[in-house]
């Protein structure tokens, strides 16, 4: 007896999936970023701080924490993006 086998679908490249994935993990990025500015972090503390420098750079530490919180999994949201994503790439066919 055969063993029962789905239907065919139009399955993403792998590399456009994987573009679609990171994509997605951009999009968390970013949207993590600004919350944590949000919150405060990167910000200047009042008594010593690094002065213009760390103003200058503040956003660059947020982005690379926000990138870190993804790549650990996150709040979730890029696996929501990325099926949305997936899904309008395979409407589009």
């Amino acid at each position: 007896m055969d063993a029962i086998r789905p239907a065919a679908t139009s399955v993403p490249q792998p590399h456009e999936d994987k573009a679609l994935r990171q994509a997605a993990k951009q999009l968390e990025a970013g949207f993590l970023a600004e919350m944590l500015k949000s919150a405060g972090l990167g910000a200047s503390p009042e008594g010593f701080g690094g002065g213009a420098g760390e103003d200058q750079f503040a956003s660059f530490l947020v982005a690379e924490q926000a990138k870190a919180m993804v790549e650990a999994g996150g709040i979730g949201l890029s696996e929501s993006i990325y099926e949305a994503l997936k899904e309008r790439n395979d409407d589009g066919e």
